[in-house]
């Protein structure tokens, strides 16, 4: 039992400093992107694009991504991330789960996965539990977002089949976990494609 419980422990203080030196990385960044100018950051989003397509991987560019999101952060929000946030980030894009408590800014920390990935042009859905936050969170962190060239969609209850359709369309789309339910389920109940709103899953 104890040798389960300390490899367990050795894992995940290897997984801590693998993090450890992707933040060290993206800290690395930080006093070049302070430099730029808002141009200069919005133009990042069409160079991040350009790499993708010519075969770099969002891996190869988190560093980056994350450090222009941090810097966009600090500047339409006034709200630097953390190490700890950043960490957070990054295990959110690997696919997995990052357990926060209330108060360590998980709405923050999404930015930074949502905005890389959003990256591909293939849309990502954020999640919330209710209208509410989906709404609020389309407003506060939606503002990082459209600073970078990004659309943001809100899908919320009473929504014509148009405006769905066209908020399922954005980069970036907030809503509340029943609303996302029941139209995945509808779309695949759909008689012809054109009936569905969501994008194909990835």
């Amino acid at each position: 039992m104890l040798n389960v419980l300390r490899n367990w422990l050795d894992d995940n203080a290897r997984e801590v400093k693998r993090l450890q030196r992707l933040v060290d990385s993206i800290n690395g960044l930080e006093s070049k992107m302070t430099n730029l100018a808002d141009s200069d950051l919005q133009a990042k989003t069409i160079t991040f694009k350009d790499r993708l397509a010519q075969g770099e991987t969002l891996d190869e560019m988190l560093p980056e991504a994350f450090a222009v999101v941090r810097e966009v952060s600090k500047r339409v929000l006034g709200m630097r991330h953390f190490d700890v946030q950043l960490m957070g980030g990054a295990v959110l894009h690997q696919g997995r789960v990052a357990e926060m408590k209330t108060g360590e800014g998980k709405t923050l920390v999404a930015t930074l996965p949502v905005y890389l990935n959003a990256l591909t042009g293939r849309g990502v859905h954020i999640v919330t539990v209710n209208e509410y936050l989906a709404r609020r969170d389309s407003i506060w962190m939606g503002q990082i977002y459209k600073f970078l060239g990004l659309s943001v969609g809100l899908i919320v209850h009473g929504l014509n089949e148009q405006e769905r359709r066209a908020a399922y369309a954005g980069d970036v789309i907030y809503g509340a976990n029943n609303e996302f339910g029941f139209y995945y389920l509808r779309g695949n109940m759909a008689l012809h494609p054109s009936s569905m709103v969501q994008r194909e899953l990835h």
